[in-house]
């Protein structure tokens, strides 16, 4: 009696069950006309529904034998449209849309049972031989646990990636998840959002103004809300987005899921002036611990150099054949005289020079420094620049994918005297919070960074907020360096920042570094810009189209231009290749450029990196990409963590500079029209930026200087806490 045994029947009738635990003691039907005892735990159930139970036998002493369940599937009504779906997925090797279609119109409803018990009637159907036939029973026998999951979450339009990383995540209780809880999936699953779980929900029969699923909705929301920077969410709005949005809810319902999960510690609440801060824990406890080290930091004593700091940035002017302006050579003293800095300031204003002065100094002084960046292309900038190796703050915060943290923390310190951190605009709150805790309290910390960029990707806006706090010192740096004063680049970075006109290049100039191509109509900037990527400047520089060094950054998604439809064209008229994978209504091909769309510790590739598909394994659905010189495998349910990236976003685009920047500025793009935004693309380009559009875009761009305002205290708490310490 101890061993796993499955049965296949039906729901007789409940004898008992209980709502809280999910306790059940029911009567069951097998085929041969028997009934038996069932007991488990289940999710309510309903005479006459049909399971496959699988447990052992036991005797109760005082119910008898009874059959104590383990796990269970229900046996679901297969449909054709799902297993046409199925077969067509790419799982069941051989077999693509025109054979399973055909495979269907053979057998219709027929077609699991021949598929399982008599799969040589296959050969009745034109296209399917011995080979193939062999392929088929294979591929069917070997995803036998799998596939009736799949089958059911189809026919709910969920793809077949996301059915294996359900059933990767909850195994054989698959089901029982989905049917007591599907918004669990939400949290457990990356690719699965609260609308795909709640569409399950809904089709499960879950009430429409179930607690669950408002609270489901409520953290959905926090989340949508971190994913657009902000650290917390304001209680009335959460509210209204609710009732709005939900149906059927009410505000007594909004208010009672918003109790629950305030009691339950799975949100933080904070009273404002006029409304509530609503935080997921981890947001509201990061901006508290990062304030709280900052402040500590500040105020921890350290070394001063035992010479004449003076003396020794005049040697380094000496060495590197340059001379500093005062604000320059202010912020290289500052970074021996303080024990925290900022160093802010825009393109060819001397940022790196100023990072290679100060770990010259800090060698000569025989002290350790250490270099890093929060993206990996970052981090290589500043190694080239300095001759120093510089890592990416991940790896210089030793980050183990397997327990998913950082080694380094207070009780693994880093090991040096100083950190410098460039792009430090880039940072959020999340990866603040891990590092501040890994700074040692000797440990200078100098973050360099233009704070005119756009924030984060991330939660904050910190490089803004530690500035406008002024309880940090900070270095601002205006002065264009002289070797950068020709470059209208740079010259027209700086007065979008002033919010002043653009400087052109003379009529017929064939050289400059930027250029204004106006198009009033978004079909021709289109064509305008298919020319620039296919021929024009690939021309100039003596480069193939297909170049990783061309980048398209378009301010929005949609339309004919913007990032999803310039990534199509532009594959479609650069890349020749025809190998490739199909990904739901898109296709990647060797050479395409891809982009990471989360970070992958794993894997060691992060939000915004840039690589080339270098080979395709059709035949396991898998490809490798290559990320300067490293080849990163991606499977099938990985896919969804790359995209096509001819054409990437604004955001998608910082901390990287590209060769060649194209950028259409269409009226159309209005919400996005910001100075911000603007200024971040414009310096993306090295040797070229091309705008393409309206003036009257333009125009809007650079005098919009209202970026979106983000929810976080980090400013207001930083001050609170300096001001309290001074005063006690």
């Amino acid at each position: 009696m101890g061993e796993l045994e499955l049965l296949e029947g039906s729901i007789e009738r409940i004898v008992f069950y209980s709502p809280e635990s999910g306790y059940t003691v029911c009567k069951f039907s097998l085929p041969d006309g028997d009934t038996i005892n069932v007991v488990g735990s289940f999710p309510p159930l309903s005479a006459g529904e049909l399971l496959k139970i699988k447990g052992k036998w036991e005797i109760n002493p005082k119910f008898g034998k009874q059959f104590k369940v383990q796990n269970f599937l229900p046996v679901l009504p297969s449909s054709v449209k799902g297993i046409e779906k199925f077969l067509s997925s790419g799982l069941i090797w051989g077999v693509g849309p025109v054979l399973a279609k055909s495979i269907i119109q053979k057998f219709g409803d027929r077609t699991i049972d021949i598929l399982t018990n008599n799969p040589n009637k296959l050969k009745e159907v034109e296209g399917i031989g011995p080979v193939k036939l062999r392929e088929i029973k294979r591929s069917w026998a070997e995803h036998e646990d799998i596939r009736e999951l799949i089958i059911f979450l189809q026919e709910h339009n969920i793809s077949t990636t996301l059915a294996t990383k359900i059933y990767r995540q909850y195994g054989d209780k698959s089901f029982h998840v989905l049917k007591t809880n599907p918004y669990q999936a939400c949290h457990d699953i990356w690719g699965i959002g609260f609308k795909t779980a709640d569409q399950i929900a809904l089709k499960l029969g879950l009430e429409p103004n179930s607690p669950e699923r408002i609270k489901a909705f409520i953290r959905y929301l926090l989340e949508k809300d971190n994913e657009q920077g902000h650290i917390f969410s304001l209680e009335n709005d959460l509210k209204s987005n609710c009732i709005t949005e939900l149906g059927d809810v009410q505000e007594e319902d909004f208010d009672q899921a918003l109790l629950f999960l305030k009691k339950h510690h799975m949100v933080v609440a904070e009273e404002l002036d006029s409304d509530v801060a609503i935080y997921l824990p981890f947001f509201h406890d990061a901006q508290q611990e990062v304030v709280q080290n900052i402040h500590k930091l500040s105020r921890v004593p350290f070394l001063i150099p035992p010479f004449d700091v003076a003396k020794a940035l005049a040697d380094v002017e000496g060495n590197l054949d340059i001379q500093f302006s005062e604000a320059q050579r202010l912020a290289i003293r500052e970074s021996f005289e303080k024990k925290m800095l900022v160093i802010t300031g825009g393109p060819g204003t001397g940022k790196t020079t100023i990072i290679k002065a100060v770990v010259d100094i800090f060698q000569k002084w025989g002290r350790e420094v250490l270099l890093a960046a929060p993206t990996g292309r970052a981090a290589k900038r500043l190694s080239e620049a300095t001759g120093k190796l510089a890592k990416t703050l991940h790896r210089t915060l030793e980050f183990t994918p397997r327990q998913g943290s950082f080694r380094r923390n207070e009780n693994y310190t880093l090991v040096g005297d100083a950190l410098i951190i460039d792009e430090f605009s880039m940072v959020d709150l999340q990866l603040m919070y891990h590092l501040l805790k890994a700074v040692p309290g000797w440990m200078r910390l100098i973050l360099v960074g233009d704070k005119d960029q756009l924030p984060s990707v991330g939660p904050g806006c910190l490089l803004r907020d530690i500035i406008a706090s002024q309880k940090v010192e900070v270095v601002t740096l205006n002065e264009i360096f002289r070797q950068e004063k020709d470059s209208l680049i740079v010259q027209n970075a700086h007065r979008v920042n002033q919010g002043l006109s653009l400087v052109h290049p003379p009529r017929g100039v064939k050289d400059a570094d930027f250029y204004f191509i106006p198009q009033n109509d978004d079909k021709k900037a289109f064509s305008t810009i298919m020319k620039l990527c296919g021929y024009s400047i690939p021309q100039r520089f003596g480069i193939k189209a297909l170049s990783p060094y061309i980048q398209v950054i378009s301010p929005m998604y949609r339309g004919i231009i913007g990032v999803d439809n310039l990534n199509t064209e532009l594959q479609k008229r650069l890349n020749k290749y025809q190998e490739g994978l199909k990904l739901g209504n898109r296709e990647i091909r060797i050479h395409d450029k891809v982009m990471q769309v989360r970070n992958n510790y794993e894997k060691d590739v992060f939000n915004g990196d840039i690589g080339i598909v270098a080979d395709i394994d059709r035949r396991n659905y898998r490809l490798f990409v290559d990320y300067d010189g490293r080849i990163i495998k991606y499977e099938r349910e990985e896919m969804n963590e790359i995209t096509l990236a001819y054409a990437i976003s604004v955001h998608k685009s910082q901390g990287s500079e590209y060769q060649a920047v194209v950028m259409p500025l269409m009226t159309q793009h209005f919400i996005m029209l910001q100075r911000n935004l603007f200024y971040t693309a414009l310096t993306r380009a090295k040797k070229l930026c091309v705008i393409v559009g309206t003036y009257k875009a333009l125009h809007i761009a650079i005098k919009n200087d209202k970026p979106i305002k983000r929810n976080c205290l980090l400013k207001e708490k930083l001050i609170e806490i300096h001001d309290r310490m001074d005063n006690s």
